[in-house]
């Protein structure tokens, strides 16, 4: 049984999909938040997972801040820590921590379009896709490697809020099956990119 450990800043609704999965052999160990009103917390509690919450503002630097989050998250002894709608731009400390077991989703096809306001972004370049990565995470902001992405049409009238929710559709549907995949050792890091023994080349299931 692997331990999960999620972290969220809002109503985290990927991390409610990966709960709802019900991946085999992953454990919900806890969802911590920087943000004690966040919406997931509660509805994480109700289902019996353990939460925790810091506030970031209660720290006069990152590195504190950060120090003091790992210190929870260890507690749980985590084989993966997810990143499902934290947002916090995290040190190199933390990052370099859980070097290899630390996975986030951005709403974005990375590399285009690191950091904030994604959508608005594609909409200004006259993007006709958009779509989400989800990857591992580095000390380089929104630059890790790839483990899955999802592309979605950007279509004529789209507001920034429309293509948010149907990103986000895609979004938890990759974002769990990810997670599966850790946790069934499938994923394997070679350089700056991911192979998933799941699938040959074609993309087609390896496995029975």
């Amino acid at each position: 049984m692997k331990n999960i450990v999620i972290l969220i800043s809002g109503r985290g609704s990927n991390m409610q999909a990966i709960v709802n999965a019900n991946i085999p052999n992953a454990r919900i160990a806890a969802v911590l938040s920087n943000n004690e009103q966040a919406a997931g917390l509660a509805w994480a509690a109700e289902r019996g997972i353990a939460t925790e919450s810091i506030n970031h503002k209660a720290f006069d630097s990152r590195l504190a801040f950060d120090r003091a989050m790992m210190d929870k998250i260890d507690a749980y002894q985590p084989d993966l820590v997810v990143l499902a709608g934290f947002m916090r731009i995290l040190t190199p400390e933390f990052c370099t921590h859980y070097e290899g077991r630390l996975i986030n989703i951005h709403p974005s096809i990375l590399p285009s379009f690191t950091g904030l306001h994604t959508h608005e972004r594609a909409l200004e370049a006259g993007c006709r896709v958009a779509g989400c990565t989800i990857h591992f995470v580095t000390a380089e902001l929104d630059c890790g490697p790839i483990i899955s992405q999802g592309i979605v049409p950007i279509l004529d009238g789209d507001s920034a809020d429309d293509i948010a929710a149907r990103v986000l559709t895609v979004e938890h549907q990759l974002f769990p099956q990810a997670v599966e995949d850790f946790v069934a050792g499938r994923l394997q890091i070679h350089g700056n990119r991911v192979l998933n023994e799941a699938f040959s080349a074609e993309g087609q299931s390896l496995l029975a």
